[in-house]
C-alpha cells in the first residue's frame, strides 16, 4: 500500500497523458487522431481480407491457371510470403523508422502502399493477357499489402496510447482496434454485393470495383491522418536526447534483442488470441463445412463474430484501464480453457444457430484476451524502441498464433467420428495456457509514465513490482 505524501510533496498522478508535467491532451485533437487510426485500420483490414475472400472466389482461376507448373509455384510461395513473412518484416522495417523519424510519417507512408497496391491490383490485366508477368505483380502486390498492415498495426496503436491520458489508453484504444471488424464487415459486404452480378460480367469485370474503391478509402483516410500531429512522446524523446546531446538508438531492434525478456513476453501473451482467431475466422470455415454445414452457415457465423468485436474489443479495452491489462487478458484466456470444449461441442451439434452460438462464445473470449494488446505492448517498452518492440511483439504472435494454427489443426483431424473436434479444442487450452503462464509473468502496466524506462523491460510481476497504485 503507497504511503500518503507529505504536505510539502503534492501526490503523483498516473493521469498524465504522456508525461509528468505535461498538460492534458486536448480533446479535439484526441479524437482526431482516434478517428485517424480507426480510419487507417479499417483500410488496412479492407484490403487485406479482400484479397483473401477474392482469392478464394476468382482470383485463383484468372491469375494461376493449373495449366502451369511454374504459376503454381509462384502461387504457393506468394501465399508462404505474404502471410507468414511479410507482415512481421513490415513491423521491423517500419518500427525502425517509426522510433528513428517518427510515427506519422510512417503511418502515413503503409496507409499509401495499401491503398496504392489494392488499387494497382484492381486495374491488374489477368494471365490470359499478359501471361506469367500477371501472377507475378500480383504476388508482389500481397507482399506490399502484407508489409503495410505489418507496420499499420504497430503506429496507429502507439499514436492514439502516445497521445491519450493514461487513465483512458484503454478506451481509446479499442476505438482505433475496431477498425478490425469493421474492414472485415466492410470487404464482405462488397464481394456480397459483387456476386450479386451475372457470373460472366463479375469474372470480367465485378470483381475489380472492390479494388478500386480503396482509392475513395485511401483519399479520405489520408485526408484525416496528414491533419494530425506527431505523437508528443515521440517528439519530447527527440527533444530530451538534442538537449541532452545524446544519441538516440541507432538500430531499435538491436536494443530489443539485446533484453529479449519483454519480445518474449509480447509474443506469448499474444498467441492465446491469434490461435483463436485462427480457428474460429480461418479454419472454421474448412472444419464447419467438412462435418455439413453450408458454407452460407459459416459465413453468417462469421458476420456475427465481427459485430460482436465490434462491442465487446471496446469495452474490453476500456475495462483494462479499470481492472488492470492483466486481469481482463487473464480472464479471456481462462476462459478459452473453460469453454474450448463446450464451443466446439456447440460446433458440432449440426444446428446453425448451434454453430453461431459456439463461434460467438469463441470471440467473446477472444476479445477478452486481444483487446488490452495495444496499451499493454506499448506499456511494456521504452519510447525510443516503442514501435519496433510492440510492432514485433505483435506481429509474431500473429505469425505463431494465425499462421500455424490452422496449419496445425489440419494435422489434427484424423480422430474417430465424433471426436474430430477433441483435438482442436486441446489445442485452444494449450494456447491459452501459454497467454496464462506469459501474462503471469509481466508486470501490470495500467497508468504507467510511458516516458520511462528509455528501454525494453517487463520485470516478473510480484505484490511489490506492479508499478501502479493499489
Amino acid at each position: 500500500m503507497s504511503a500518503a505524501p507529505s504536505p510539502k510533496e503534492p501526490a503523483r498522478s498516473t493521469a498524465s497523458p504522456v508525461a509528468p508535467g505535461t498538460s492534458a491532451p486536448d480533446r479535439a485533437l484526441l479524437r482526431k487522431v482516434a478517428l485517424s487510426s480507426l480510419l487507417g485500420t479499417v483500410i488496412e483490414y479492407y484490403d487485406f481480407l479482400l484479397y483473401g475472400t477474392m482469392a478464394a472466389l476468382v482470383l485463383g482461376p484468372l491469375f494461376f491457371p493449373e495449366s502451369d507448373p511454374t504459376v503454381g509455384m509462384i502461387a504457393a510461395f506468394g501465399t508462404l510470403a505474404a502471410g507468414y513473412v511479410a507482415r512481421p518484416v513490415g513491423g521491423v522495417v517500419f518500427g525502425h523508422f517509426g522510433d528513428r523519424l517518427g510515427r506519422k510519417k510512417m503511418l502515413v507512408l503503409t496507409m499509401v502502399l495499401m491503398g496504392a497496391a489494392s488499387f494497382l491490383i484492381g486495374l491488374l490485366p489477368t494471365y490470359d493477357s499478359i501471361g506469367i508477368a500477371a501472377p507475378v505483380l500480383l504476388v508482389l502486390f500481397r507482399v506490399v499489402q502484407g508489409i503495410a498492415i505489418g507496420g499499420e498495426w504497430g503506429g496507429a496503436t502507439l499514436m492514439v496510447v502516445e497521445h491519450a491520458d493514461a487513465r483512458r489508453r484503454g478506451l481509446w484504444n479499442g476505438v482505433m482496434q475496431m477498425g478490425s471488424p469493421i474492414g472485415f464487415l466492410m470487404s464482405t459486404l462488397a464481394v456480397t454485393a459483387t456476386t450479386l452480378l451475372p457470373r460472366e460480367q463479375f469474372l470480367s469485370w465485378g470483381w475489380r470495383v472492390p479494388f478500386l474503391f480503396s482509392a475513395l478509402l485511401l483519399a479520405i483516410g489520408l485526408y484525416v491522418r496528414i491533419s494530425v500531429s506527431e505523437s508528443p512522446l515521440f517528439r519530447q524523446a527527440v527533444d530530451a536526447q538534442h538537449q541532452q546531446s545524446s544519441d538516440r538508438p541507432r538500430l531499435p531492434l538491436m536494443e530489443v534483442l539485446r533484453r529479449p525478456r519483454a519480445l518474449v513476453l509480447a509474443c506469448a501473451v499474444g498467441i492465446g488470441p491469434f490461435a483463436l482467431t485462427g480457428l474460429i475466422s480461418i479454419f472454421m470455415l474448412t472444419y464447419a463445412t467438412g462435418i455439413g454445414y453450408a458454407t452460407t452457415d459459416v459465413m453468417n457465423g462469421l458476420i456475427a463474430t465481427s459485430f460482436l468485436g465490434l462491442v465487446a474489443i471496446p469495452l474490453f479495452s476500456a475495462l483494462s484501464d479499470r481492472l488492470g491489462r492483466r486481469g481482463v487478458v487473464l480472464g479471456g484466456a481462462v476462459g478459452v480453457v473453460v469453454s474450448a470444449f463446450p464451443m466446439f461441442a456447440l460446433v458440432d451439434s449440426g444446428s446453425p444457430g448451434l454453430l453461431i452460438a459456439g463461434m460467438l462464445l469463441g470471440q467473446l473470449v477472444q476479445s477478452a484476451m486481444y483487446a488490452p494488446l495495444g496499451p499493454l505492448l506499448s506499456e511494456m517498452f521504452g519510447t525510443e524502441i516503442r514501435y519496433t518492440g510492440a510492432s514485433m511483439g505483435y506481429q509474431l504472435a500473429a505469425l505463431v498464433g494465425s499462421g500455424f494454427t490452422p496449419l496445425i489443426a489440419g494435422g489434427l483431424l484424423s480422430g474417430p467420428e465424433g471426436m474430430r473436434s477433441a483435438p482442436l479444442s486441446l489445442l485452444a487450452i494449450v494456447c491459452g495456457l501459454v497467454t496464462v503462464l506469459a501474462i503471469w509473468r509481466i508486470a501490470e502496466t495500467r497508468g504507467k509514465d510511458l516516458s520511462s524506462p528509455p528501454l525494453a523491460d517487463a520485470p516478473s510481476t510480484s505484490v511489490r513490482e506492479k508499478g501502479v497504485d493499489a
